[in-house]
């Protein structure tokens, strides 16, 4: 038994916070009670001073490769997580037989900027099916509890084989899609996610499988989960398939929806306006963060929306310098650009250069195309190509709206997630989120309320995914917890490392001022470093979620 004694305690109930001592009993929490009113006869931990709550949960991760390679799942683990959630946006690598692991991995490698390097050297292909990859995940003795949604497109690839990123699937190849499914969910799958969302473009530049789908598609896969009577779909929607029809796909099915992404804009509360009061549960997910990513001409997933720059996506990264120098292609692609992408020139900035060091943190790409008489895309593609497509643009791609982000952040119809951790490796580093948190939004802003900000990645996600026993502190919870000193705690520096299979890099930051994390009773951070059981694993598969039918406060 271990008493956490004298802690300031947020429940993850969104409830004010109160003075209280908390008792753990192997992996869970035994009682809760008023502070100074407990005794122990096993281990004291003084928390005065400090804020206990529940272990935070991040809903959006695409950690589906790394945790095969990383099963301390960094940076998510430094910043008290607790609790990741995989196989968004519809992407996973299984089921994937032997002949589809490359087309899996080149998917990945462009709508997620992973690295293919890393894929290649990183995944221990022991699995084939759904099941066994849940198999696979469970014997890496994973440092979190980590929860998968079955991903649209691996299945597709699974079913239609190549055929998946080009036609319809027949109504047999549904059948068996939607027999996987439920497979799936009976092996422990916490959902079904997809996308349609066309700026996914996946392996070779072809549109990612799951946009192949029709809407009967979808709905037939979504009735899996109502069979079952359990599970989250989750999509990143399109403009065929947006909050109305996930209402009526929720109302149908009985189950709850999330889809990614609601950006800050004055229109998005327009969008959440239009969508309530059409039935069913549907949470549209929101970042905390201004969503940047540092882009190279190399690996240019953001651009991927615009047609030409599926093209250069249609080819490896070695070869995609001939496009940039290409004046009909350049001609495609400012057209291309100024009728599909949703972004703006004097929102993409130089970061990083050698060969123009002058331009690095100055003026915007459409000041520096205005100075030389030129379109922005030339000047992206000349500086670029001066740096053998070295050059890393800061592209800001949303939420740079403080005000309407911190409204979507207030709003209780919104779902807290998109950190993206495990993808966009080299180009962002969103996994500090509940640490940027808690930084920016409570202590800095005063936006959210202590508790709010703490239901928003505790108590909340846990319910939507339907994730038992977790995201609260109250008896009879998995004793998954997190102290940490709100006058401390935040974000440090982001810096690039060289850590990836294959040595290929990534961004990463550590957090400051969080004290102890437990997982399932068992510390695995004290300070900044370790439980001091050398490097504890005590996360679990969670594979009994889904049985949640929405938050409660």
């Amino acid at each position: 038994m271990t008493l956490l004694r004298g802690a300031l305690l947020v429940d993850g109930t969104g409830a004010p916070p109160r003075p209280a001592d908390v008792v753990v009993e192997r992996d869970r929490i035994a009682a809760v009670e008023a502070a100074g009113t407990m005794s122990g006869d096993g281990d004291v931990v003084d928390l005065d001073g400090l804020v206990l709550a529940p272990g935070f949960i991040d809903c959006h991760t695409h950690y589906d490769a790394q945790v095969l390679w990383d099963p301390d799942l960094t940076p998510s683990s430094w910043h008290g997580v607790t609790t990741v959630v995989m196989g968004n946006c519809g992407f996973g690598i299984a089921p994937t037989r032997p002949a589809g692991r490359e087309t899996i991995a080149r998917t990945l490698e462009n709508v997620e900027g992973m690295s293919v390097e890393a894929l290649f050297a990183g995944i221990p292909w022991t699995f084939e099916t759904f099941p066994q990859y849940l198999d696979a995940v469970e014997r890496t003795r994973p440092k979190l509890n980590v929860a998968v949604m079955l991903g649209h497109t691996p299945l597709r690839l699974y079913v239609l084989g190549e055929e998946a990123a080009e036609r319809d699937a027949t109504p047999a190849e549904i059948e068996e899609m939607r027999h996987l499914v439920g497979e799936a969910m009976d092996a422990g799958a916490i959902g079904f996610a997809s996308s349609r969302n066309s700026a996914h473009a996946g392996a070779w530049g072809k549109p990612v499988p799951s946009r192949l789908a029709t809407v009967d598609e979808l709905m037939r896969l979504a009735g899996a989960l109502a069979e079952r009577d359990r599970g989250t779909f989750a999509i990143t929607h399109g403009s065929d398939f947006g909050p109305a029809e996930l209402a009526e796909l929720s109302v149908k099915t009985g189950r709850p929806v999330t889809w990614t992404a609601l950006n800050a804009s004055p229109g998005a509360f327009r969008l959440l306006d239009k969508a309530g009061g059409r039935g069913g549960e549907v949470w549209p997910q929101v970042a905390c963060r201004p969503i940047v990513f540092q882009v190279t001409l190399a690996e240019p997933a953001p651009f991927a929306r615009a047609d030409a720059f599926a093209e250069v996506l249609s080819v490896p990264a070695a070869e995609r310098a001939r496009f940039y120098r290409d004046p009909a292609w350049r001609e495609r692609a400012r057209a291309d650009v100024a009728r599909q992408w949703h972004y703006t020139w004097d929102k993409v900035f130089v970061q990083e250069t050698v060969a123009h060091p002058e331009l690095a943190d100055g003026p915007s790409l459409a000041q520096l195309a205005a100075e030389r008489g030129v379109d922005a895309l030339d000047v992206a593609c000349d500086v670029a190509l001066d740096d053998d497509l070295g050059t890393r643009f800061r592209v800001v791609v949303a939420n740079d709206d403080a005000e309407s982000l911190a409204g979507l952040l207030r709003d209780d119809r919104t779902l807290l997630g998109l950190s993206d951790a495990g993808a966009h490796a080299s180009q962002l580093c969103d996994a500090v989120f509940s640490t940027y948190l808690l930084e920016h939004w409570v202590r800095e802003t005063g936006t959210l309320s202590l508790e709010k900000a703490i239901w928003r990645i505790t108590g909340h996600p846990a319910a939507v995914f339907g994730i038992p026993g977790r995201g609260r502190v109250a008896p009879g919870y998995f004793a998954d917890l997190v102290a940490f000193d709100p006058a401390a705690v935040g974000v440090e520096r982001i810096e690039r490392v060289w850590d990836l299979p294959a040595g290929a890099d990534r961004l990463v930051a550590r957090s400051r001022g969080l004290h102890r994390v437990w997982v399932n009773g068992e510390l695995v951070t004290n300070g900044t470093s370790d439980g001091g059981n050398g490097h504890p694993r005590p996360g679990r598969l969670i594979r009994d979620g889904g049985t949640s039918a929405g938050p409660a406060r």
